[in-house]
């Protein structure tokens, strides 16, 4: 089965069922009241996002420039830099990582980049046990699932479905209440953060002038991710770095307010290096592995370039109706929602993936939110060509566009078939994609010119 295919049967699948729409739709509406909150602190939260999207924008013209700058800061303090071209390259690095440190079990933060690569299996398969110190990322990993939302990897799950995959997994009581459930996970991290010979983190931002790695979180997981083990390692997208460190005070609360409608997140690290001759805390070997993996075939394209300016706030998705009617997991992808949708296509290729740009109303609800500014509608259309281009959709498709134009490229074309004929005409589409529970609407008998003339005499 096609990915195309096999999108249209999972959101099928999904879009109708009541248990997963009134989880998504509980916590989404949590997160608007937070986020209206956040937003209201701004004075002019239009300039903020204006200033952000320069920056960003500065970055994509200098963007060699700035990573260059970032090695070389980051190298003088005894921090090995390692670029990684694709998925195989960055594994490959960490397998000769785990293997020359004799790792049997990694700590790993919240990341996004961590899940592209697919760290975890990577790891397993290295005889290294990897565990997720993130809340919603361990929710997931208990339940043998990928995280569902960039910002909220256990969206979908409502505490009472926790409750009864912790009663299933650890024995829990099936009444256990979220603060015990925290508690309990908490335990159990603390035995793994101070035996675990390798912690992993992603990156926020990546710091030019000072070669800084950004990390922000909410629980603390990060710093004690970092704090015992011998070895840290960075996986971060190339995409991620800032010129200056000053700037983060303009990012952080942007990237907080957009993400989860806090002021600022709990914990903002800035990691510059690993333990020096003069400290007593912190991992003896520190390595960066900046990433491509297709990042570099975005910023080639004239007018997806755009889209790497993104801080992975999550706020498209939460604002999009199709991501809140199909969910994160129907994309099949790593980033779902608008921007997986316009990022998707460039990191795993047009011909698997270019459906993902057609799985959009263009509401511009997306770009509205958008704390960077990307025009992310504007990327859909231009994917939704290239599609076109290359030869990539349906041969139906493109025989009823054919007659679509024929059609509607005259009035008469609408007035010279009856209304039942038209009513006609549509009846397929109850069974191509429109969904078991919705019709096409009747058509008038006559057309709307036809009844406007009679009117008019």
């Amino acid at each position: 089965m096609s990915q195309a295919h096999k999108f249209t049967h999972a959101a099928n699948a999904i879009a109708f069922d009541e248990k997963h729409r009134d989880t998504i739709k509980f916590n989404i509406s949590r997160y608007d009241t937070a986020v209206k909150a956040g937003m209201a602190r701004y004075n002019n939260v239009e300039a903020a996002k204006a200033r952000a999207a320069a920056i960003k924008r500065d970055v994509l013209a200098h963007w060699g420039e700035y990573l260059i700058q970032f090695e070389e800061k980051i190298t003088a303090r005894g921090v090995q830099v390692l670029w990684a071209r694709d998925s195989a390259e960055a594994t490959s690095y960490i397998e000769q990582i785990l293997q020359e440190n004799e790792a049997k079990l990694l700590v790993k933060s919240k990341s996004m980049t961590t899940e592209e690569i697919e760290l975890n299996h990577t790891a397993e398969k290295m005889g290294c046990e990897s565990v997720e110190t993130d809340l919603g990322e361990f929710i997931v990993q208990v339940a043998g699932e990928k995280p569902y939302h960039i910002v909220t990897p256990a969206m979908h799950k409502s505490k009472g479905d926790i409750a009864k995959l912790f009663n299933e997994k650890f024995g829990t009581p099936i009444d256990s209440t979220p603060e015990e459930m925290t508690e309990y996970v908490r335990q159990v991290l603390r035995k793994k953060y101070t035996t675990a010979q390798v912690g992993v983190t992603g990156a926020n931002f990546l710091i030019a002038d000072i070669g800084g790695i950004s990390v922000t979180e909410n629980e603390g997981n990060g710093l004690m991710t970092t704090a015992f083990p011998k070895v840290h390692i960075v996986l971060a997208g190339i995409e991620k770095i800032i010129p200056e460190m000053r700037q983060l005070g303009l990012f952080y609360p942007l990237l907080a307010a957009h993400g989860t409608g806090q002021q600022m997140t709990a914990y903002n690290t800035i990691f510059t290096g690993p333990r020096q001759s003069n400290e007593v805390d912190g991992p003896e070997k520190m390595i960066v592995i900046l990433l491509d993996n297709g990042r570099t075939a975005v910023y080639a394209d004239d007018e997806g370039y755009e889209s790497l300016a993104c801080i992975r706030c999550g706020a498209c998705l939460n604002g999009c109706p199709v991501y809140k009617t199909i969910g994160g997991y129907t994309y099949d992808t790593t980033y779902s929602g608008p921007i997986g949708s316009v990022l998707t296509p460039f990191l795993r290729g047009f011909r698997d993936f270019s459906h993902l740009s057609f799985a959009s109303t263009l509401c511009g609800k997306c770009v509205e939110v958008c704390p960077v500014k990307i025009p992310l509608t504007d990327i859909l259309l231009s994917n939704r060509r290239k599609a076109v281009e290359q030869n990539l959709r349906p041969a139906v498709e493109k025989q009823l566009m054919k007659g679509f134009r024929l059609i509607s490229s005259k009035r008469i074309g609408f007035d010279i078939f009856p209304g039942y004929l038209k009513t006609a005409g549509t009846y397929p589409f109850n069974f191509i994609g429109w969904g078991p529970k919705r019709s096409m609407p009747t058509f008038a008998n006559k057309s709307f010119s036809q009844q406007f003339k009679k009117k008019q005499k």
